[in-house]
């Protein structure tokens, strides 16, 4: 497997697409189970699974071939669930209750944020233009699967029996679009 998986890299890092949909089908099940098992929720882990091979693709280049693909895979999904533990666990405050000092307790004002200017209005409004025309500007397989997920909020198993397609493609699909999605917009929405 080993040997597949360093010659579908090697595929991939020269712009391969369907070297990437390879890796994923190769290592995608294996991947999700690990993260179901430490995480125990369904679409989190689809979710985990989805980032693990995203930063992995966008650290590819970086992989040392003298190690296993599969450990360099879980490892980076090991972290994806760390991560998601560490921003679960993180202790918060409300912003209405004092905060206790030497000399008693202190209320704190905050000044409201306006979302209501006009300047905010037309720069979120161009922001949604823009995020509509580069879902738009996708080919057709991508954007049908996009929109499902992310504007009807539709599961993945939803979204393979909307399009009649296997699961495994709408995940390299959603994960496809996402990646052109970022080209498309890293720099337009800036600021």
């Amino acid at each position: 497997m080993e040997n597949q998986t360093a010659t579908l890299i090697n595929q991939a890092l020269a712009g391969d697409q369907k070297a990437f949909a390879d890796i994923v089908s190769l290592y995608r099940e294996k991947i999700y189970h690990f993260v179901f098992r430490t995480v125990k929720e369904k679409e989190l882990a689809e979710d985990i699974t989805q980032e693990t091979f995203i930063k992995a693709f966008k650290a590819l280049a970086s992989f040392n071939s003298e190690y296993a693909f599969s450990t360099w895979l879980y490892k980076i999904a090991a972290n994806n669930c760390i991560d998601h533990f560490r921003k679960k666990r993180l202790k918060t405050f409300s912003l209405d209750n004092p905060i206790s000092a030497k000399d008693g307790e202190l209320q704190r004002d905050y000044p409201d944020i306006d979302h209501h200017t006009p300047e905010y209005g037309m720069i979120s409004q161009e922001k949604s233009v823009q995020i509509r025309d580069a879902i738009n500007s996708l080919p057709k397989k991508y954007r049908e699967a996009i929109l499902l997920r992310h504007t009807r909020d539709k599961s993945y198993e939803e979204i393979a029996v909307d399009l009649n397609i296997p699961l495994g493609t709408v995940k390299v699909r959603i994960f496809r679009a996402r990646e052109m999605l970022k080209l498309k917009l890293r720099d337009q929405l800036k600021g």
